[in-house]
Order: structure tokens, then C-alpha cells, then sequence
């Protein structure tokens, strides 16, 4: 089993560099590939730290513009997955950072507003008008206590529950050590229980979807900024 394991990682660790290396010489279809593969990861990531959909769409996009003009700063050294997660990681944060200084610096001049939840898109349309309310019902409440969250148990949360990395892997791309990643983990779970159980019990939904038009969408338009044409 574990040399199974070891075989995979360095199979997808020389798919890495080889596509790298293509879109280096600047290679329309690696770009693609790279971006369709990490797409949906990076979205949800960016997602799950500013909670606002359009947002996260931007910084996924300036993630991409930003590490394509620095491919010759990856290394291999970790699953290009986890090179780009954490360049979005960064660009999120930072955006997070900067709007907090922004609200900061309004709330003298501007009545308090009332929180609201940015809905999730959701899966393609159900011919059941029924079940296709009652997800969207369970949905507005998952995303409702997932942006509930502070933003440390957050992160956490949407990149090991939502995303489904690793313990290693979301401890390399938040910057911190796997002990924390658990600790923080188990006190999200816990918020989120406490929000959602008395309301829906378990829930296994395929929240934060990432695909289709909107997939293609970002991908065209970080295709337009490196210069090339659909």
C-alpha cells in the first residue's frame, strides 16, 4: 500500500513538472489543464476565507495570473496543488485583511447593516421542484454556519471538511503545524454541529460546487490576460 502510495506521488509529481514546464514555453493547452484540474479546489479555498462568490472568483484569478508569471519559482518541492492553494491562501487573506481596514475605517461614517448570506451555486436544476427546495434549504443553512466560523477554524474547515486535503496538506498551505490543524478542526466541527443539529442533522451535500459555465468562465478570462485567444 505505501509503495503504491509513493509510486502515485512521484507519477503525479513528474505530471507537475512536465505541465509546468509546457506552460513555460507557454503552451495554451497546459494552462487549461492546470487550471481545469485545480479549479474547483482553489475556488472553494478562496471561498471558504472571504465568503463571497464573486470575490473568491477574482482571487482565484489573480492567483493564477500571479503564479503563472512565477512558474520558474516552482520547485517540485510540493504537489503543484499545494503551491497554488497556498498562493491563494495568500491572495485571500490579504484581501480579507484589506477589507477589514476598509469597514474599519467606514463604520464612523455608516449605520451598522445587517450580516447577510452570499447563497452558493447550486448543482444543475432537479426535475423534483420539492427536493430541489429542501437543498437549497439545507445548503443556505450548511453555508450559513460554515461562514458563521472564525475565520482561523474557517480555513481549516472548508480546506480539510469542504475541500478534503490532508492533514499535511492543510497544514503546509494555511502556514501552520498539523497538531493545529486538528485542534482547530475539531473546534469548528463543534461549531458547526451546535449550528446545524438541532435544525437538519447530518448533512452529506456537495456544497461550494465548482464547475461548468462558471469553470470555463474563469478559465477564458485567465487565458485573455496571458494572451490567448478561446
Amino acid at each position: 500500500m505505501g509503495h503504491a502510495r509513493k509510486s502515485t506521488a512521484i507519477a503525479v509529481a513528474a505530471d507537475d513538472m512536465e505541465l509546468v514546464r509546457r506552460a513555460q514555453a507557454r503552451e495554451a493547452g497546459a494552462f487549461r489543464v492546470i487550471m481545469q484540474r485545480h479549479n474547483q479546489r482553489l475556488y472553494r479555498i478562496a471561498r471558504g476565507v472571504v465568503r463571497n462568490d464573486g470575490e473568491a472568483e477574482d482571487i482565484v484569478q489573480e492567483a493564477y495570473v500571479r503564479a503563472f508569471t512565477h512558474l520558474g519559482s516552482f520547485r517540485g518541492e510540493a504537489a503543484l496543488s499545494t503551491w497554488l492553494s497556498r498562493i491563494v491562501i495568500n491572495e485571500a487573506l490579504g484581501r480579507l485583511r484589506a477589507r477589514r481596514r476598509r469597514e474599519q475605517a467606514m463604520a464612523p461614517l455608516r449605520p451598522a447593516i445587517e450580516a447577510h448570506v452570499i447563497p452558493f451555486p447550486l448543482n444543475p436544476a432537479s426535475d423534483d421542484p420539492e427536493r430541489t427546495m429542501a437543498q437549497r434549504q439545507i445548503l443556505q443553512l450548511v453555508e450559513k454556519a460554515t461562514d458563521n466560523l472564525p475565520d482561523i477554524y474557517r480555513a481549516v474547515f472548508v480546506a480539510r471538511v469542504i475541500e478534503g486535503l490532508s492533514m499535511e496538506e492543510t497544514a503546509e498551505v494555511l502556514g501552520i503545524r498539523p497538531e493545529t490543524v486538528k485542534t482547530r478542526l475539531h473546534r469548528a466541527r463543534v461549531l458547526v454541529r451546535k449550528d446545524l443539529d438541532e435544525q437538519i442533522g447530518p448533512v452529506l451535500l456537495d456544497a461550494f460546487p465548482f464547475a461548468g459555465r462558471r469553470c470555463e468562465r474563469l478559465t477564458s478570462a485567465v487565458m485573455r490576460r496571458l494572451g490567448f485567444s478561446d
